[in-house]
């Protein structure tokens, strides 16, 4: 796949903090890559100076392509309609509004308010069907379904698919781990100015371990335990509950989450 995005030793200062401490990872053309980190860790800077919105001291940044960005913090002056600002963006992008876009996204339902009427979630929506003007070949997503209903997070996860199927590029900022397993090609985690990972979310599971975790129930209250070997780990614990005659209530046993290796991750590093 052609690259659609290199960084190459990006270095960025703020006085005599060094928050990113040279960056070197790329974002394949039609891949829905993540970015993550723990607060603290860079990623917003490591975003803005992609996007170009903030300088950088050295590295190279090379963007393949026309972007499109829908930032966390967007504000629109308060009594504007968003159709009107549909229109007003088009304007500047020189480009025909996408009409099957803003159908998708709901912006029909909403194109009577105000924007200071609009809830969080029909402002997330206008936002990224905003960023979507101009019809961008890699687009920045920062939590995008942040406020959003299930119904409206299911809806956006369908047009995210829709636009990777059409061979867009999408640069995903998230907090929710759920949506980042179900939507992404490859994450990359970002810690203390760092990339400390690259890759898929099973190369994450591998890279840390397959753990699995295991919760009981008893009449004595509830236990996790978290092994590498579940068949070793039953028995041992089972049988130790039988010898002291305490009853099992329940038992669940799960893998480790994408959260649970990302968190492991950050703290490999920073131990």
């Amino acid at each position: 796949m052609k690259g659609a995005i290199q960084v190459r030793e990006l270095k960025k200062s703020y006085g005599s903090h060094v928050v990113l401490k040279g960056l070197d990872f790329q974002i394949e053309q039609g891949e829905i890559f993540a970015l993550l980190g723990v607060n603290g860790a860079g990623k917003t800077t490591a975003l803005e100076c992609i996007e170009g919105l903030r300088t950088y001291d050295s590295g190279v940044i090379t963007v393949n392509g026309k972007m499109g960005i829908q930032l966390q913090s967007s504000s629109l002056p308060a009594y504007i309609r968003p159709m009107e600002a549909v229109n007003l963006f088009a304007k500047w992008n020189r480009t025909k509004i996408d009409y099957a876009v803003l159908n998708g996204l709901g912006i029909k339902e909403i194109e009577k308010k105000l924007y200071i009427q609009l809830s969080t979630g029909q402002k997330r929506r206008l936002h990224l069907a905003l960023a979507l003007i101009g019809n961008p070949d890699i687009i920045f997503l920062d939590e995008p379904t942040a406020g959003l209903d299930v119904e409206g997070r299911l809806s956006l996860h369908e047009q995210i698919r829709k636009l990777k199927s059409y061979g867009k590029t999408i640069v995903l900022a998230s907090h929710d781990m759920t949506e980042v397993e179900t939507l992404c090609d490859r994450i990359a985690i970002l810690n203390n100015g760092k990339i400390v990972f690259c890759g898929t979310a099973s190369e994450l599971t591998d890279k840390v371990g397959r753990k699995y975790f295991i919760h009981i129930k008893t009449q004595q209250g509830n236990r996790t335990f978290e092994t590498e070997n579940m068949e070793d780990a039953l028995i041992s614990m089972l049988g130790e509950l039988k010898q002291k005659e305490i009853p099992v209530l329940d038992m669940k046993v799960n893998r480790g989450t994408l959260e649970q290796h990302f968190i492991k991750m950050a703290r490999r590093e920073t131990e």
